[in-house]
């Protein structure tokens, strides 16, 4: 399983450590591939992007508006963390009572 995120999101070190410990990769210092972003933006549409975050808030409203995809590979820190990928390639996007009940045994 890879957890995508940033080391010092509570919600990302929740994740990896109720998970088993897993590392999380974090997106500032190795950002998503195009191929990813794809996959997230084509799974989670608008929702990817996390509009309650700093970096979001600075955003002026023109930048706003720009298409997911672009807003994440300009923006890597706009994703909604964290970001799961299990071993069959599903994906899921933040540490909610859903994600929990589908990933956890």
């Amino acid at each position: 399983m890879k957890i995508y995120g940033i080391k010092n999101c509570d919600k990302c070190r929740e994740a990896a450590k109720a998970l088993g410990g897993f590392e999380i990769i974090d997106i500032r210092k190795l950002p998503l591939s195009s191929e990813m972003l794809t996959r997230v933006v084509e799974r989670f549409g608008d929702d990817a992007v996390n509009k309650r975050s700093t970096t979001w808030r600075t955003l002026e409203e023109s930048e706003r508006m720009r298409p997911a995809l672009d807003l994440l590979a300009d923006h890597p820190t706009l994703l909604k963390r964290p970001l799961i990928e299990t071993p069959k390639g599903e994906l899921f996007s933040g540490w909610s009572k859903e994600v929990k009940q589908a990933l956890l045994p």
